[in-house]
């Protein structure tokens, strides 16, 4: 939604939220906003996919190229760190030169890097090959958000940008469904060389977006207006000023959201192969419980997001996620119940996402809405990359189920924190500025 301010610059507008059934924002889209839509949960899901290929492969690196877990975990932190750099970047672009230019160039960049992995011949080469595509992923997601967030009108917004953050499920599935048949096919030390050469296909998500994706209008008015006064934005606006506190809690509330979903969802597998003693090929059920509870998260989480707020979704969640874990990890529990409780650990990890786009979006105004988005998130994420290292190193002295526990624990009470000590934005209205 694009217009003026209100004569009171204090002022903050809201949408009247009238009908709050998930698919309410789908059925009233326009053409445009149903093709930024697809184009952003493709992306989405893709973004997915080369993310999650990495911990599906990484006890065959462990094996192959006889590194311990928590140097083979520093890969994982490598390219989230590297993820954070990118999303402030990509985020501070996004302001400069456009949300769908800086989203076609981020989705290129990590598709290549995804590619390069498969070429790599030792495991200081993937670490720098992850690293590099670390920068793109992070980028993709600061523009991809704030794209969608300014594209879809206020009452709708959490739903549809929660919807589109479901995509990650679906790209996690197809993640470990590629592993499933390419590693019943092929050896270990083949199969995954071709696991990364799939995730250069968000390649071709490029070509849809140069075609089909427009600008939103208010990101199109506020650009056109800083360059005829020449008031660009800066990288340290988000600093400054009242922007200063909205930047730390966000970014705490980021840290904490992100931390306790790495630590859980990137060493799971090896979870289940090791503590469980189950093959990778037999615990691709147990992963698929929690990736179909983690997609039936984001749905609920995404509605969610506009029924009860933003603010009430994450406090709820984080608690959810807590208690999740704690049972799966620290109570013994046969197969079955294992298998069961996969359900509701993806639904309560994965579902408070729904509403951090629209919430990251919504605290911004919109000459600093892609520098303040991109940081804040990706600041969460570099962060958050230090738990995939941790809990490995940790898991040389004691379990991995404990591990996994302790800072998924720590995570998840940062969250909880931050969250409530940060304002409700739901039906925020978002106008163009200089």
């Amino acid at each position: 939604m694009s217009g003026n301010r209100p004569t009171d610059p204090g002022a903050i507008e809201r949408a009247e939220i009238e009908d709050t059934s998930l698919l309410a924002f789908y059925r009233d889209m326009n053409p445009p906003e149903r093709r930024t839509f697809w184009a952003c949960a493709t992306g989405w899901a893709l973004d997915g996919m080369d993310f999650m290929i990495y911990p599906l492969v990484i006890g065959t690196i462990i094996v192959m190229w006889k590194v311990d877990p928590g140097t083979a975990g520093l890969a994982g932190t490598v390219t989230l760190l590297a993820s954070a750099i990118g999303g402030w970047l990509g985020g501070y672009l996004a302001d400069r030169i456009g949300r769908v230019r800086t989203l076609q160039l981020t989705i290129l960049w990590f598709s290549f890097f995804s590619l390069v992995c498969a070429f790599v011949q030792n495991f200081d080469q993937l670490l720098v090959a992850r690293a590099l595509l670390g920068i793109g992923f992070g980028g993709e997601w600061a523009a991809g958000a704030v794209l969608m967030g300014e594209a879809i009108r206020p009452q709708y917004r959490g739903r549809a940008v929660g919807s589109v953050q479901s995509g990650w499920a679906i790209g996690w599935g197809l993640a470990v469904l590629s592993q499933a048949i390419l590693f019943s096919w092929l050896p270990p030390e083949t199969a995954w060389r071709w696991m990364f050469a799939i995730g250069a296909l968000p390649a071709l998500l490029v070509l849809y977006l140069r075609r089909y994706v427009e600008e939103p209008i208010i990101a199109a008015e506020t650009r056109a207006k800083q360059n005829a006064s020449g008031d660009r934005p800066k990288l340290s606006e988000i600093f400054a000023g009242p922007m200063l506190k909205t930047t730390i809690l966000a970014s705490l509330a980021a840290t904490g959201c992100q931390g306790g979903y790495y630590a859980i969802t990137f060493w799971v597998p090896r979870f289940l192969t090791t503590e469980r003693k189950l093959s990778i090929v037999s615990s691709t059920g147990y992963l698929s419980a929690l990736i179909i509870g983690s997609f039936v998260g984001y749905l609920v989480g995404a509605w969610l997001a506009d029924r009860i707020g933003r603010r009430n979704l994450f406090l709820t969640f984080s608690l959810g996620a807590i208690a999740v874990i704690l049972i799966y990890t620290q109570v013994t529990l046969t197969n079955e119940v294992l298998w069961i409780l996969g359900f509701p650990l993806g639904f309560f990890a994965s579902g408070y996402f729904s509403g951090m786009g629209a919430f990251l979006t919504e605290l911004y105004p919109t000459r600093l809405r892609g520098s303040g988005q991109g940081f804040c998130y990706n600041f969460g994420r570099g962060i958050g990359a230090l738990f995939p290292f941790l809990v490995g190193a940790l898991s040389n002295t004691t379990s991995l189920g404990n591990a996994i526990a302790i800072f998924a624990v720590l995570a998840y009470g940062l969250f909880f924190l931050a969250a409530y000590a940060l304002p409700e934005t739901r039906g925020r209205i978002l106008y163009a500025d200089a």
